[in-house]
This record gives structure tokens, C-alpha cells and sequence, in this order.
């Protein structure tokens, strides 16, 4: 599966971008070129998904494409996809990731769960002492206070638990083999989880690959929850913050805020103490997500037509590219139209 996403990821940023833009994509850098390019090339699903990934491992599997004759990378870092690779590319299944909403995010619901179902378990055996499966200080909080205001003692909170993950696992358009990885990482009393070399073994692929489908699993369950709460009282309670809502960065927020305080550009650049540039990087971040922002005070109609135009003549949108076409118009203009989308 993670040659299968490289690929495709290759596939979108093809001839635009160094082979680093697709590490920083799945690493979730927060950097203002990342961002944009998650934008630019409609990247969102795999945003953060493997946000510990190591070089050496994507470098390797950057080395075997070359090997395989499926990518070519010049001495600049930029590269191509040869024919073979695009082929290859085009024969990937669809994944159903949301990189871009839960940037990680799942390991915390998926914690919340696993500490809740394992202290569930204990309760019914009426164990009371055990080893807790997480040792976040925080989402042990979280599930204690869970616990508490669904009265666990109960019993009632298990049956009702139960029953919501067993309608969501028997609806989930997944493999059983994938519903399989979610439960198998549960632990109870006497019951411990699968480790992932386990797992992996089982399905006979590597680590990656089965982490990889669990966080898709993940994605799937938190959407399916979060679109139907009034299916899923507990479950939905569990998803609680997960679903990331600012998609703009700490600081892209700061700087909207002013500007929407009527300040201008010149004006918040010396407020922020920061430099023109970084300042322009978050303006193109409001370009291209958030919706209401116009870009009309910089860029007039007639000029983002004519950087369309010369986007598709040249079938690139890299700046220098566009900016050699239209060298009437600044970068950060050109940065701004594609940023904002096509008019």
C-alpha cells in the first residue's frame, strides 16, 4: 500500500516539484509550501499520514522505482515519471484516507477507545487493578471522565458500546480483513492486543503497509460517525475534537484575523515583526481555504484569466514557468490565482 500512495502522490506532483514535496506531504510539514501544494494538487487525503516516517525508508522506495524504470530524479531533486511508472499509477486502487481533516488525530481516538474497551473488560471481571494500554496522561483524563459521566458501573455503557461498534463494523464499506486490524489492536482482561509485526505477519505485508490500512480504516469509521452522531451517541462522544475545523495554520489565523480587522498587508507585516514573504505565504493560505477570501484586491479578473491561460498552454503551474509568460505579474499574484482555484 505505501508504494501504491507513493506513486499516486508522484503521479499528481509529476515534473512540478522536488521528490521531497511528496516526503513533507505524508510527514504533514507545516510549511507554507506544503500547504499550498497540498492544495495545488489536490494532495488532501494523504496529508500526515505517516507523520514518523523516516527518509531512509522513502528513500528507498524512491531508489527501487528507479530501478523498476518508473521515476527518473535529476541532480536538482526535481523528477518525472517514466512510462512505465504512470502505468503502474493508473492501476492503484482508490484510497479513502482523510489526511487533511484528522492529521493524526485517529491514534487519539483510536486510544480513547482501546483504554475505554479495556477498562470495560476489567470492570466486568471485576478486576480493579491493571496495566492501562495508554500511558498519555491526557487521554487517561479523558477516558475517566468518560467513564464516569456514562455511569460504567452500570453495566449499561458495555452493551450500548458494544452494540454501536458492532452496527458500524457491520456497515463499514471495508474488507473483513481490514475491520479485523481494528479489533485485533483491541486489549481486555486476559486479552491482550496484536503487536503490529503480528498483524503484519497474518496478512503477510510489511508493518507499513498494515498500519497504513488501519489509519484508512480509521478515516472511514470517523466519517461514517461523525456524519450520522445520532446513530452513534458514544462513538460520536469518543470522536470528540478529532476532526480538525481550522484548516489554516496558527499562524495564517493570526494574520487573517488582522486582516479582516481592515489592516493591510504593509501594515500587518510590520505589526507581526515578520517578513513580507511569510506574511504573503499566509494570504495564499486564505486564498485557497478559506472560501469568502478574495483575492480582487490583488489580482484583478482579467489577470488570473490570462494565468490560467498560460497555466494550461504550458501545462505546469510552476512559477517561474509563468512568471517568464506573464512577467507583468508579481509571484506572489500568480501564487494567489492558483491558490484560489480556477475562475
Amino acid at each position: 500500500m505505501f508504494h501504491q500512495i507513493l506513486l499516486q502522490i508522484f503521479q499528481k506532483l509529476n515534473k512540478e516539484r522536488t521528490i521531497s514535496a511528496a516526503y513533507h506531504v505524508l510527514r504533514g510539514k507545516r510549511s507554507g509550501q506544503t500547504i499550498q501544494d497540498i492544495g495545488l494538487f489536490q494532495l488532501h487525503q494523504y496529508f500526515g499520514l505517516l507523520p514518523k516516517l523516516s527518509r531512509p525508508t522513502f528513500d528507498e522506495a524512491v531508489t527501487l522505482f528507479m530501478q523498476y524504470s518508473w521515476l527518473k530524479v535529476q541532480e536538482s531533486g526535481h523528477f518525472y515519471m517514466e512510462k512505465l511508472g504512470l502505468q503502474h499509477a493508473q492501476q492503484t486502487p482508490t484510497f479513502f484516507f482523510d489526511g487533511w481533516h484528522y492529521r493524526g488525530n485517529e491514534h487519539v481516538f483510536f486510544a480513547r477507545l482501546s483504554l475505554i474497551v479495556q477498562s470495560l473488560s476489567h470492570q466486568a471481571a471485576a478486576v480493579r487493578a491493571f496495566s492501562p494500554i495508554s500511558r498519555d496522561t491526557m487521554i487517561q483524563a479523558w477516558v475517566r471522565s468518560f467513564l464516569q459521566e456514562h455511569h460504567y458501573k452500570g453495566g449499561h455503557l458495555q452493551q450500548q458500546l458494544l452494540a454501536e461498534c458492532n452496527h458500524v463494523l457491520n456497515i463499514l464499506p471495508v474488507s473483513d480483513a481490514s475491520k479485523q486490524l481494528v479489533l485485533y489492536r483491541l486489549s481486555g482482561y486476559q486479552l491482550p492486543g496484536w503487536t503490529w509485526q503480528q498483524l503484519a505477519d497474518e496478512r503477510k505485508e510489511t508493518v507499513l503497509d498494515s498500519q497504513l490500512a488501519f489509519i484508512e480504516t480509521l478515516h472511514i469509521l470517523l466519517n461514517e460517525v461523525q456524519q450520522k452522531m445520532d446513530d452513534y451517541p458514544l462513538l460520536g462522544h469518543v470522536t470528540e475534537g478529532i476532526k480538525v475545523k481550522i484548516l489554516l495554520t496558527d499562524s495564517a489565523q493570526q494574520t487573517a484575523q488582522l486582516y479582516e480587522q481592515g489592516y493591510s498587508m504593509e501594515q500587518i507585516v510590520q505589526m507581526r515583526k515578520l517578513k513580507q514573504s511569510t506574511i504573503e505565504d499566509h494570504f495564499v493560505e486564505l486564498a485557497m481555504y478559506e472560501p469568502n477570501f478574495s483575492i480582487g484586491p490583488f489580482v484583478s479578473y482579467e489577470e488570473a484569466q490570462k494565468v490560467w491561460q498560460a497555466s494550461k498552454q504550458y501545462q505546469t503551474k510552476k512559477l517561474k514557468i509563468l512568471h517568464e509568460a506573464l512577467n507583468d505579474m508579481s509571484y506572489f499574484q500568480l501564487r494567489l490565482v492558483l491558490a484560489k482555484g480556477e475562475v
